[in-house]
């Protein structure tokens, strides 16, 4: 079947059927799991602490916008290559959450006059150097921000379902570090209620994918759980 991938295609169909603000996610904080990553967190990173609040907000959305552009086009595989309807439905909620924040943080970015990363299509290579100097902002490394995944890994795999989930939780986790740092140090209010609202949905996504896993393959995802905060 031909893979739903197209980003344009993605985010107008997923513009055009959902208005609400929304995530991915997991309520748990599995600390124990370290979060994926071998325990990484924002405490376990260098801080840029000169970074002014400004300067947080100016790289989270500078860097929210491609996370989420990678997200939805990771989850345009699901609804026709998902071997559970569980899969399939995720990947469209993941679409339909994540499209309208993606045009609400372009919004911002324009207002802030930030120009967003590219993200790269398949067999392109990402502008580490302007990503790895807003991590370093956030307080975070390229791993952290799970900015370092190749894209269209997820085309061939087999058995899907378990690649799907094995990668959308480390990119999951991502998002929640970088929304973290958002809060704990951002200023803008919208870009701070969008941060929070990443945080609940994502969390919530996490421990539903881990519990999926550990149903169907017998263990959680090997990239761990929710970020401790």
């Amino acid at each position: 079947m031909k893979h739903f991938n197209t980003r344009t295609g993605v985010l107008a169909l997923a513009l055009t059927g959902a208005l609400a603000v929304a995530g991915c996610g997991s309520d748990d904080s599995d600390t124990s799991a370290g979060g994926g990553h071998n325990g990484h967190n924002m405490g376990s990173t260098t801080a840029a602490t000169s970074a002014s609040a400004v300067d947080v907000d100016k790289a989270f959305v500078s860097q929210m916008i491609p996370h989420h552009e990678m997200a939805v086009d990771m989850a345009g595989y699901a609804p026709a290559q998902g071997e559970r309807s569980q899969i399939r439905e995720l990947g469209k909620s993941i679409i339909a959450g994540q499209a309208p924040e993606i045009a609400q943080m372009k919004a911002i970015a324009k207002r802030l006059n930030v120009t967003p990363a590219a993200m790269p299509m398949d067999g392109e290579s990402m502008d580490h150097g302007s990503m790895t100097a807003a991590a370093k902002t956030l307080g975070l490394s390229m791993d952290d921000m799970g900015m370092s995944m190749e894209m269209g890994t997820l085309k061939d795999a087999k058995p899907f379902d378990r690649a799907f989930i094995d990668e959308m939780i480390p990119h999951h986790q991502g998002a929640i570090r970088m929304a973290q740092a958002e809060i704990a140090k951002g200023s803008d209010p919208e870009l701070k209620k969008i941060a929070t609202a990443i945080v609940a949905a994502q969390k919530k996504e996490i421990e539903q994918m881990n519990s999926w896993r550990e149903q169907w393959y017998g263990s959680p995802s090997p990239a761990g759980g929710v970020p401790a905060a």
